[in-house]
């Protein structure tokens, strides 16, 4: 069974920047896609980026393209989002997850989840 920890998360100002990091044990790292999903009060859960590690491959909502950047350290097995020029609409709690197609955007395409940490973007 895949593990995964998120860190990272916090309170910026809207347009600032944050980091979120996802690590995961060697196994789960070089056997799955990782993506982030983030779930805002009374709203469903929502992708936000993805990669495959194996063949360098992302993928990103629309919302984020251009100030999100989903990347990975090999060595240290983590996923990271770096995330910049924040929204207020930003505001989220987000979940790290484990699935085997970092082409898919569904909850349900990504079996593992990690426990989540909190984005708080102020106006």
């Amino acid at each position: 069974q895949a593990q995964l920890v998120e860190s990272g998360g916090g309170l910026v100002q809207a347009g600032g920047s944050l980091r979120l990091s996802c690590a995961a044990s060697r196994r789960t790292f070089s056997r799955y896609a990782v993506a982030w999903f983030r779930q805002a009060p009374g709203k469903e859960r929502e992708f936000v980026a993805a990669i495959s590690r194996s063949v360098g491959s992302t993928y990103y909502a629309d919302s984020v393209k251009g100030r999100f950047t989903i990347s990975t350290d090999n060595a240290k097995n983590t996923v990271y989002l770096q995330m910049n020029s924040l929204k207020p609409e930003d505001t989220a709690v987000y979940y790290c997850a484990a699935g085997f197609s970092s082409s898919r955007t569904g909850t349900g395409d990504y079996p593992y989840w990690g426990q989540g940490t909190q984005v708080t973007v102020s106006s």
